[in-house]
């Protein structure tokens, strides 16, 4: 497919995830930094072996609210009565700590006691909150092989950013018997316009002069198939089954695209892809 600019792309969703597995927020602007989306996935949960939790193993992080309040983070459970955790911006002082997120380790500041005995008992496993600070850098290095030098990410899987098409999503849920949210497939950028899977193709394009690059499809795991509103895992299955019945490429399957950028600025909703490659 040749890619050029007779197709009018702009950003039509923009989604930051605080903590890691959590569920993201909606926003109308965000600041791009070295490592991502400003608070996109700097803080994360980790077991007594520093480790990290996700949504694979605990499906109900999905009924943990996020929200972002002049003066941090505030929590709160759909589930439970128990009172919202506050967690201000930055990291009590203490000794930093090597945690482990797939093949990468990196440094990391434990977030409070405080935090750790919430988590700990909506979750009820022994766990513990950390956040990046900004002097710990963790290169992209993906299990895949993708090592691009001088690029950094934060605490997500492995790229700063995934994007996905608005036509891609209308493409899946013309398929599906109940139509999926996108908010099961956790993009940081969407965007309106163009044909269904668009984005496989994109392999640079710029918004507000910040250059971005197309590194690889996003292979998926378990977790789109859990219901962000129940926080369980559906029966059927769904939307991995249908989707593996035609995105399935070299044995993974491959919804949104993994995405690196150079540059620092604001996008926003309404912003303009322009397509490079």
């Amino acid at each position: 497919m040749k890619i050029n600019n007779q197709f009018l792309l702009t950003i039509s969703g923009l989604f930051i995830y605080p903590i890691k597995s959590l569920p993201g927020i909606s926003v109308s602007s965000a600041l791009v930094t070295d490592r991502g989306l400003q608070y996109d996935r700097r803080w994360m949960l980790v077991n007594e072996e520093n480790s990290f939790l996700t949504l694979r193993e605990y499906p109900k992080m999905t009924m943990l609210k996020v929200s972002i309040k002049e003066e941090g983070l505030r929590i709160n459970s759909l589930e439970y009565p128990i009172e919202d955790l506050l967690i201000p911006f930055g990291a009590e002082e203490s000794a930093s700590e090597k945690v482990t997120i797939w093949n990468a380790t990196c440094e990391a500041l434990r977030v409070g006691e405080k935090a750790d005995q919430w988590f700990s008992e909506i979750l009820d496993a022994s766990c513990k909150l950390v956040y990046m600070p900004d002097n710990s850098m963790r290169p992209v290095d993906t299990t895949s092989g993708y090592a691009p030098t001088g690029k950094f990410t934060s605490f997500a899987d492995a790229y700063p950013f995934m994007m996905l098409g608005e036509a891609s999503m209308n493409d899946l849920n013309s398929r599906l018997k109940v139509p999926a949210s996108l908010m099961r497939f956790r993009p940081n950028i969407v965007f309106s316009g163009g044909t269904p899977y668009l984005e496989d193709e994109i392999n640079a394009f710029s918004i507000n002069q910040i250059n971005f690059t197309g590194l690889e499809n996003c292979a998926r795991c378990k977790i789109p198939n859990i219901d962000p509103e129940k926080g369980i895992i559906g029966n059927d299955k769904e939307p991995l089954n249908t989707l593996a019945t035609y995105r399935t490429q070299n044995g993974k399957i491959n919804f949104g695209r993994n995405v690196v950028h150079t540059g620092y600025g604001i996008i926003s909703v309404g912003d303009r892809l322009h397509l490079i490659e």
